[in-house]
């Protein structure tokens, strides 16, 4: 079952969404590389506050040993982060997270960084993407998971739909902020099922919304106070799905960033990695305005 919220915006973000609806998709070239390895100190800058802050980046995606075709996207545009998980035959997938990754951050460059905002932006990707999957028999019913983080001055931003996640490590302690939008998650919700058991049910790949496969979507909103040194680590299903959030907090917890990046991604492989594995490694360096963590 799918779920879906119908757009009450204000004037003045309808007129942006407009603007931006008015430009039709552009087809999406075939992907002929691999996403690369990120490795960054980037300046974070706003368009309301225009301070730089910093944050360090590490990004990983790789095909997976069991899948031909990598249909992860990642997003590295700071102050936008995230993953994109495609899913539809015949480059569906794929077409799908691209243009999610590409249109949301086109229309989100030089805008003010706020929750409504972000939120609504994923809404007109999302009929976007609708859009083109209804124009394109081939690519009917494609659609994606979207785990996203937008950074203000003092508030990470992040907006999800599927079953990729977004953690933070604060205070050595590792928290998902993000809930699932999945079948077993559901029957998790309700008692049904432990979470243990869900990492093997049978229907643990059943995602009950994604962005694309309806014109109306709704969008989970988290805000989270910046701190310096938090880490926040957005990842596809491939990786949570494979590694314990116990083995995740230790990486996370003894080695730097980039370690940790080749390590997480690493484990997962050994693991025998069925699905395509993406990360993105976020770790909050501001000295100006994120409070030390445990302040």
């Amino acid at each position: 079952m799918k779920h879906t919220l119908k757009m009450n915006l204000s004037e003045d973000t309808a007129k942006h969404l407009n603007d931006f609806e008015s430009h039709p998709a552009q087809p999406l070239p075939e992907p002929t590389k691999p996403i690369p390895v990120l490795s960054s100190v980037l300046p974070l800058k706003t368009s309301v506050h225009r301070d730089p802050c910093r944050v360090t980046v590490e990004t990983r995606s790789d095909v997976g040993l069991v899948r031909k075709v990598n249909q992860d996207a990642v997003i590295s545009a700071s102050p936008l982060f995230g993953v994109a998980d495609g899913m539809g035959g015949h480059k569906g997938g794929e077409i799908a997270s691209a243009m999610c990754r590409d249109d949301l951050t086109a229309f989100l460059e030089d805008k003010a960084v706020e929750g409504e905002m972000l939120v609504n932006a994923v809404k007109v990707v999302n009929r976007r993407i609708h859009i083109r999957s209804g124009e394109t028999p081939e690519l009917s019913g494609m659609g994606t998971t979207l785990t996203c983080m937008w950074l203000s001055r003092d508030t990470a931003y992040i907006a999800h739909v599927g079953d990729s996640r977004c953690y933070l490590l604060r205070d050595g302690v590792l928290t998902q902020l993000t809930s699932d939008h999945s079948m077993v998650m559901e029957m998790v919700r309700a008692g049904m099922i432990t979470k243990e058991q869900a990492q093997t049910h049978p229907m643990r790949n059943v995602i009950t919304r994604a962005i694309g496969t309806d014109r109306a979507i709704e969008v989970d909103l988290v805000e989270e106070k910046r701190r310096k040194g938090d880490i926040y680590l957005l990842c596809s299903d491939g990786l949570h799905g494979q590694l314990a959030e116990e083995r995740i907090r230790e990486i996370l917890m003894e080695m730097d960033l980039s370690d940790a990046a080749d390590t997480l991604l690493k484990e997962t492989l050994e693991k025998g990695a069925p699905d395509n594995v993406s990360l993105v490694l976020v770790c909050d360096e501001d000295e100006t305005y994120a409070p030390e963590a445990g302040t």
